[in-house]
């Protein structure tokens, strides 16, 4: 069985074109789709056993990859335009000598930790050459060629670095074969380094959990639950879309395939309604991209972020959940304007869902979700936790007859979770090489003084600078392997001035991902563009301007950390527990910059009650953006002259109202 989103059969080509993880074969033979199923279904019954019988870590990451990478042999072409119906004798090769990578680990286990004590010998290099060429093929078949080209250029570093043409700062000693490659294979801090363990612990049970509730239709909920709420409003679909694609986005963690799968529903609708198709496009991917800073889940990275800062889940959750409110303000209100400015209207209310309705046929399946924050809450491990409410779920399924799942439909969950996740567990194989070379040459420390550097001692500089190398390093990249690059490379550069790692972290994590959003490379937006019949760039800078919350927000929690609820007076940076904010503080930040957000979406579009000058427009936006300066005399100002122009906006209506 392939991985096959569940999208309308004409958004197929476009899935397959903007994420490339779903263009798999369709085997010809059922022999062979059983096989794969039954690999599939083993590779998630291995992961639901480890969780309760964990192996040795490097054994244990060392078969989530190679039972990982014989998938992607047997599932992906070599070519996109290869026959997909068949699967080549060399594909075969190439999954039995993967599963030899983790075989060869187990038997020498003993030998490599205590005989070797990590020091490799000529075998050892020869597997860990094989291992690296299998990834980095596996990698350019399921994510293109961005990653693995990155890759090979870190991967070449070590072997010039000590060479005289290299700039000073980027001197190393020389390094041999073993070296490079006892780090990157016999070694957590490699390819199977802690990217691989988030993928191995965290993701794929997050994946999985993430199919079963699809199984059980939660998407349809969303659906139907944002339709019912949204739907009758002004530019009800447009508000749909934003809606239920944060919701789905937070589960699934996957911004182009949401895109594609919810967009599919959405953006016609939203045509329908009036609104011009780049605009729809955009909509859908601002809104998928967003979900992924969205609790409880955020797309797994939320786990990412606390195995790799040692942060309590709970205090990322809450301090994540303002930013992401906030952000989704700011989308809504442009949709909102941008319906009040063409006058479209919402969906009649007679061809909507009741919300009673939906409620009462699915809205059990938010159990599962509810008891899954209560399980993080109250301190129970992640991995147990996932493993509980994935089987919550089944339980609170069988419920309605509309969302029970057959004997059939588990297994067949558990065998496309397994072939979902596969595009995130060798994404993560790939950057355990730059983290490996990372930690082997000290490069972090190179980058990180570069970006001081560019920044001359100030905050200001410094921030934007990683924001440029975030979004640089994250462009074209899926979400959670580009904030565990730019973590390792960009975030250290704020410590520099004091920033508590959980400032440092979300800020970087932010850039990340609006990557995606951001041209050249929008691969969120190209995929709403091919949904919705637009052009790929110009839904691309609607998106961007759609999402432009998502790229001051960073910068207003570093200045003001009360917006992420924590107080980090007198912290060091690398504090790991982090005391609430006072309730004063929170308010105020929150109340200054949900005026600013809504200034910035009436400038932008032009519209408040009625439309807006073009003066008063850029006024709006520059006092918008003086509400990031952290000054008490430009919060006043801002808000002051914001609540000033919105305000005559507002009396200039009233007075074409009375009028009329």
């Amino acid at each position: 069985m392939t991985k096959e989103p569940q999208v309308a059969p004409d958004t197929q080509e476009v899935l397959e074109k903007y994420d490339k993880d779903s263009a798999t074969r369709k085997f010809d033979k059922k022999s062979i789709v059983w096989i794969v199923t039954v690999v599939s279904v083993l590779y998630s019954l291995f992961h639901v056993y480890m969780v309760f019988n964990p192996m040795p870590a490097l054994q244990q990451r060392a078969v989530h990859v190679a039972v990982g990478l014989a998938l992607v042999y047997m599932l992906y072409p070599v070519f996109k335009k290869q026959d997909r119906g068949k699967l080549p004798v060399y594909d075969w090769i190439l999954a039995a000598l993967s599963l030899a990578t983790a075989g060869y680990i187990i038997l020498e286990y003993q030998a490599i930790v205590v005989e070797r004590g990590g020091i490799p010998n000529t075998v050892d290099i020869i597997m860990a050459i094989l291992t690296v060429v299998l990834i980095l093929e596996a990698a350019r078949r399921v994510t293109g060629i961005i990653l693995p080209i990155l890759a090979l250029v870190f991967l070449l570093y070590p072997f010039i670095s000590h060479l005289g043409f290299m700039p000073n700062m980027m001197m190393t000693r020389p390094f041999d074969l073993g070296d490079i490659f006892g780090q990157l294979y016999l070694k957590t801090e490699g390819l199977y380094s802690t990217a691989i363990g988030a993928s191995v612990n965290f993701i794929f049970l997050f994946i999985l959990f993430g199919a079963f509730l699809q199984k059980s239709g939660m998407g349809q909920f969303f659906n139907d639950l944002a339709m019912a709420l949204a739907g009758a409003n002004k530019g009800g679909p447009a508000k749909v879309a934003v809606v239920s694609s944060g919701f789905m986005g937070s589960i699934n963690g996957a911004a182009v395939a949401n895109v594609v799968s919810t967009g599919a529903f959405t953006i016609p609708l939203m045509k329908k309604v009036g609104y011009n198709k780049n605009f729809a496009g955009a909509v859908e991917a601002s809104a998928s991209v967003g979900g992924q800073i969205l609790p409880p889940i955020m797309g797994a990275s939320a786990f990412i972020m606390a195995e790799t800062t040692g942060i309590n889940y709970g205090t990322i959750a809450l301090a994540a959940l303002i930013p992401a409110v906030l952000y989704y303000f700011a989308v809504i209100m442009q949709v909102h304007y941008r319906a009040g400015k063409r006058n479209l209207q919402g969906i009649p209310r007679a061809d909507l869902p009741k919300v009673k309705a939906v409620m009462l046929e699915r809205g059990h399946l938010l159990i599962p979700i509810i008891g899954l924050i209560v399980m993080l809450y109250m301190n129970f491990p992640i991995p147990r936790a996932a493993i509980y409410t994935l089987l919550l779920t089944v339980v609170i399924a069988t419920m309605r007859k509309t969302t029970r799942m057959s004997v059939k439909e588990i297994f067949e969950a558990m065998a496309v979770g397994a072939q979902q996740a596969l595009s995130v567990m060798i994404a993560c194989a790939v950057v355990g090489i730059i983290i490996g070379v990372v930690s082997l040459t000290s490069f972090g420390a190179v980058m990180t003084s570069a970006i001081a550097s560019l920044g001359a001692g100030s905050l200001f500089l410094t921030l934007f600078f990683t924001m440029i190398a975030s979004m640089i390093l994250g462009m074209g990249l899926p979400s959670i392997p580009a904030y565990i690059i730019t973590a390792t490379m960009a975030a250290p550069a704020l410590a520099e001035f004091g920033i508590p790692i959980l400032l440092a972290h979300m800020f970087v994590f932010y850039f990340g991902i609006f990557a995606n959003v951001t041209p050249p490379v929008a691969l969120a937006a190209f995929a709403g563009a091919g949904v919705s019949g637009g052009n790929p760039m110009t839904t691309g800078f609607q998106a961007l301007k759609l999402s432009i919350a998502g790229f001051l927000i960073p910068f207003l929690f570093i200045y003001e950390p009360a917006l992420l609820l924590v107080d980090t007076e007198g912290l060091m940076t690398n504090a790991r527990e982090y005391p609430l904010a006072g309730f004063m503080d929170v308010a105020i930040v929150v109340a200054t910059t949900l005026i600013g957000l809504l200034a910035l979406s009436a400038g932008l579009e032009g519209f408040f009650k009625t439309h807006i000058n073009v003066i008063f427009r850029a006024v709006l936006i520059l006092t918008a953006l003086l509400l990031i300066v952290p000054e008490t005399y430009t919060d006043i100002i801002g808000v002051g002259v914001a609540i000033l122009i919105l305000a005559m906006n507002y009396v200039k209506w009233k007075k074409t109202e009375q009028v009329a």
